[in-house]
């Protein structure tokens, strides 16, 4: 059988050029998350098979990659079903390893606990632009803040970062959980069918209000209740008035509280942000996750044309492992799809110091090569980069690639 050279389908081979704008961005993301207040944890890239498929992860559910058991465990012939035959799986995101991770170690951890996580995820997706089957994900979390203090300075870390990676004009929308469950009941849609209409809700971007309305008749719904849905997403514009007027308009099933908690944090973030962007309410706002509770959002690009991240509270989770309610919220950046920007616009990371490289002949003398060696070690010392290579036959080749590399200084030494 013919060895293959190509990655597997929906992964891909790392370049150098690419791993240096990847490394750069992790140590951004490190810098200005430790700054907010945020530890880095890691947890198993697999998880048990009973977490990831406990209905929490929406779609992403049938996306599993599934390990199977090992040994005299795996009993092929016996197997009435797939889940039979697997007793783990690549982890699909980090949200619901950190809830399995949290209720493990709470004892030994503080409260409120920030979490730092990266990590490759696995999803078997279709692969396409800006979309893998192996990808890093980046998640801050607060854990035991029951506050909206937790989702302002989640909002303020993610951007303050994206601010530092030169992005701008980017929009933060935000909606709640309990705002869209609401609108529906306002409506007259039964409970029972807030999952389908909130997938047909999460396509207006794509389908628009008339593609919307068509796809919820052919459901079945009552055309009185539609009409009832539609006209408030006419009426509602993407400011704190069109909060106001939501919070207004569906006094009798919503709790006030949680829209003025989600003007809270519009303003303040506005009022407090260190990069340029805006914030924006967006009431047909869903994100796919089921295990979302309360506040959503989502880091919206034209750039990309899509989002480049999201995020919410999720305060239910850590409570189904281990019987006790516990606040908690996060926010995860497209670190793939940052990286992919980055290097469309060729971006060009900061140097510290200077790239210098040293082209040496290759009968160079001992005590010569010594020389370039010693010199070499210094000005690394004083931050510079510096990369000693045997001269080759074609020098102008061989200095072109450097000086595409970013060396900026290329020097030969030649046998005296």
């Amino acid at each position: 059988m013919a060895l293959k050279k190509k990655p597997v389908t929906g992964m891909k081979d790392i370049l150098p050029k690419e791993m240096e704008i990847r490394n750069y961005v992790i140590g951004k993301i490190r810098e200005t998350y430790k700054a907010f207040g945020f530890v880095s944890i890691e947890t198993p890239c697999v998880e048990h098979i009973e977490n990831l498929c406990s209905k929490q992860g929406g779609e992403n559910e049938k996306l599993i990659f599934k390990i199977l058991k090992r040994g005299e465990k795996l009993k092929i012939e016996e197997a009435a079903q797939e889940n039979d035959l697997v007793d783990s799986g690549l982890r699909y995101d980090l949200t619901l390893p950190l809830s399995r991770y949290y209720s493990n170690n709470a004892n030994d951890l503080p409260s409120p606990f920030k979490a730092l996580q990266m990590g490759n995820v696995w999803r078997a997706d279709r692969p396409q632009r800006g979309r893998f089957r192996q990808f890093m994900q980046c998640d801050i979390d607060i854990l035991g803040e029951p506050s909206f203090m937790a989702e302002i300075d989640l909002v303020l870390a993610t951007t303050t970062l994206l601010g530092k990676l030169d992005f701008e004009n980017f929009t933060i929308r935000i909606n709640d959980r309990r705002i869209l469950k609401a609108m529906a009941a306002y409506s007259g849609f039964e409970e029972k069918d807030y999952d389908t209409v909130f997938i047909i809700l999460d396509k207006m971007d794509k389908i628009g209000l008339s593609g919307v309305k068509e796809e919820l008749l052919a459901e079945g719904y009552a055309a009185e209740s539609v009409e009832k849905y539609l006209d408030l997403f006419e009426k509602t514009d993407n400011t704190v008035a069109g909060l106001t007027f939501i919070r207004d308009t569906l006094k009798d099933f919503l709790d006030e509280k949680i829209a003025d908690d989600l003007k809270t944090i519009i303003e303040t973030v506005e009022e407090t942000k260190e990069a340029n962007f805006k914030m924006a309410f967006d009431p047909t706002l869903v994100r796919g996750m089921s295990y979302y509770t309360g506040p959503i959002f989502e880091i919206a690009m034209d750039e990309f044309g899509g989002s480049v991240g999201g995020g919410g509270r999720y305060d239910e989770m850590i409570g189904r492992f281990t019987g006790n309610p516990t606040p908690a919220v996060g926010f995860s950046i497209g670190f793939e799809r940052i990286v992919m920007l980055l290097l469309e616009r060729d971006y060009a990371i900061p140097e510290a110091g200077s790239k210098k490289a040293y082209l040496v002949e290759k009968n160079l003398p001992a005590s010569r090569m010594a020389e370039i060696i010693k010199k070499a070690q210094e000005e690394r010392k004083n931050g510079n980069l510096v990369n000693i290579s045997i001269m080759k036959k074609n020098r102008k080749f061989q200095k072109d690639q450097l000086a595409a590399e970013g060396y900026t200084e290329i020097q030969e030494i030649f046998a005296e």
